[in-house]
């Protein structure tokens, strides 16, 4: 990206799309039934770190992604694994998959990250995906922000620059759009506790993650992996 993004609250810089796959098969994992009446796939929880994980939370392989939602890298990513590895794998209770927004472009990714938690488990997932969806668009937006006022939203208190941000990329029409209201948008823009949930995990990430997207499974990081045929073909060394 060509347009200046400040960093808030971050020691650190981390590209998009550098990757950090990995060496022998394991044995095959055996599919796990859901509860009586329940699906693998609705079953949707904050984890300790601050991602959001989908699926089985005891599953024997665990897929872990830092991804930013203005990265193209990860965007390509998104829209690519979304359906097979939900499908595919989180349903079968072998694989679960955990999300953790990583602020590789500052005050941008942090808005757009708050507003994707702003209803919580319910909509983090469907809102993820529509973000990637839409990533080419709000791309183009962020461009054509002018030069001035990309300097005023860098020179404002951070609080203030990441709703900025959320105005200028258009992150509050666009979940207007998709059932959270104006005054919703606003309240979760406003909320620290909601902003530091964010900046944690990039800070406490910074250790791991060479780039966007970086990606786990069971706690060790797949090497030079960020696409999806290169996370599928791990996870099938994984066992899956």
């Amino acid at each position: 990206m060509r347009f200046a993004l400040p960093l808030i609250a971050l020691g650190l810089l981390t590209a998009c799309g550098d990757g950090g796959a990995n060496g022998s098969a394991a044995a095959p994992v055996a599919n796990v039934a859901a509860p009586a009446g329940q699906n693998w796939t609705d079953m949707v929880a904050v984890t300790p770190e601050g991602g959001y994980r989908i699926g089985n939370p005891d599953a024997a392989i665990k897929l872990v992604e830092y991804g930013s939602r203005t990265c193209p890298t990860c965007g390509a990513f998104g829209r690519e694994a979304n359906e097979p590895l939900i499908n595919n794998y989180v349903s079968t209770g072998k694989v679960s998959f955990e999300f953790r927004d990583f602020a590789v472009h500052g005050a941008p990714d942090l808005a757009a990250a708050v507003l994707g938690r702003c209803n919580g488990t319910a909509t983090f997932f469907p809102l993820l995906e529509a973000m990637y969806q839409d990533q080419a668009a709000t791309l183009d937006r962020m461009q054509a922000i002018p030069q001035a006022e990309q300097a005023r939203l860098q020179s404002i208190p951070p609080l203030q620059a990441v709703s900025g941000w959320a105005d200028a990329a258009g992150f509050v029409d666009f979940v207007k759009q998709r059932g959270i209201s104006e005054a919703k948008a606003r309240e979760c823009l406003a909320d620290q506790k909601l902003l530091q949930q964010v900046v944690k995990i990039t800070e406490e990430g910074g250790a791991t993650v060479t780039g966007t997207p970086t990606f786990l499974i069971n706690g060790e990081r797949v090497e030079n992996a960020v696409t999806w045929a290169q996370i599928e073909a791990a996870l099938k060394g994984a066992g899956a």
